[in-house]
């Protein structure tokens, strides 16, 4: 251990003496490193990453002074990145323990990959990016209408790899991190949402059905339903649209829903013939809860009273 770390640990001790003036000693510490790193980066950067991992340590075990040592380590952290940046360490190290100390301790510090762009490089970031994500893909999917548990390991993990999918800009990352949570429809259409913009609407519409299938037409479905529409629109997949509004009606029976149907359908020129086929599914004896009073509805409504003559 380096010999700055050493002053940080007898600081961190209790028993030392009160806690003014152990962080007096700690803020010494982190003075001196600052100085280390300017002028030698190679043994700033190891004596940093001494410092960092001692300090991270103790967030969880002195709740009283988190605040105060949460931000020393953000600092030494810092200190360790221009470190890196002066003088790259082996990339394929620095990835290791830049994984380690955000996933290996109870409150791990929050780590700006952009600060490590450089001296990672593409072979650390890629080495980074593979143990991250073999990581995160082993933990289980939370189901619909089910409760996870977010463990430290979980929380640690899905942080690091929001943050990779940031850095990197990659859509792949960015619905691996929202499809290990599917415990509601809202989740569903993040998903969506996030390939839609990306203009994969095949995929974005797939992410829909699934949501629509998992909810059974309710919470987020009409939000799903019409994100699906408007995306077939935008492509031109005018029957697809339909469909969407179709079956939303089907599985939802709602004077709401049969509207959005009916404006569609009708702006296309096709409601004669949508209309039929929806109330025939309506009225069939293994139609939803809702149908019939639907159906009923319908039938009660009467056609706009023509204009009167003139005069």
């Amino acid at each position: 251990m380096h010999a700055l770390a050493n002053r940080a640990a007898t600081a961190l001790d209790r028993s030392t003496g009160p806690w003014a003036t152990r962080w007096d000693e700690l803020a010494a510490v982190v003075a001196r490193l600052s100085e280390l790193v300017r002028g030698d980066p190679d043994a700033g950067r190891r004596a940093a990453q001494d410092v960092a991992e001692l300090l991270v340590a103790a967030v969880a075990g002195d709740r009283e002074h988190r605040a105060a040592l949460s931000e020393l380590v953000d600092r030494v952290v810092d200190l360790h990145a221009v470190a890196c940046a002066a003088d790259p360490p082996e990339p394929g190290g620095l990835a290791g323990w830049l994984l380690r100390l955000q996933t290996g301790f109870a409150e791990p510090p929050e780590v700006r990959l952009s600060a490590y762009a450089a001296a990672l490089g593409e072979e650390g970031l890629a080495r980074y990016r593979a143990e991250a994500v073999a990581r995160f893909e082993r933990l289980p999917v939370i189901g619909f209408g089910r409760t996870g548990a977010y463990d430290r390991e979980r929380w640690a993990l899905l942080r690091v790899v929001e943050e990779l999918a940031e850095h990197t800009g990659e859509v792949d990352l960015q619905v691996l991190v929202l499809t290990r949570d599917l415990s509601s429809g809202w989740h569903y259409l993040r998903v969506a949402t996030v390939l839609r913009e990306a203009g994969r609407s095949e995929e974005a519409l797939e992410w829909v059905r699934r949501g629509l299938a998992a909810t059974g037409g309710r919470g987020a479905a009409g939000r799903l339903v019409d994100l699906g529409v408007d995306e077939c629109l935008r492509v031109g997949w005018v029957s697809r649209a339909v469909e969407l509004r179709r079956e939303a009606v089907v599985a939802h029976p709602v004077w709401e829903a049969w509207e959005r149907l009916r404006s569609l359908a009708a702006g296309l020129g096709v409601w004669s013939v949508v209309r039929e086929e929806v109330l025939a599914r309506l009225s069939s004896p293994d139609a939803g809860p809702g149908a019939a009073e639907l159906v009923r509805r319908v039938a009660a409504e009467r056609p706009p009273r023509p204009p009167a003559p003139d005069g």
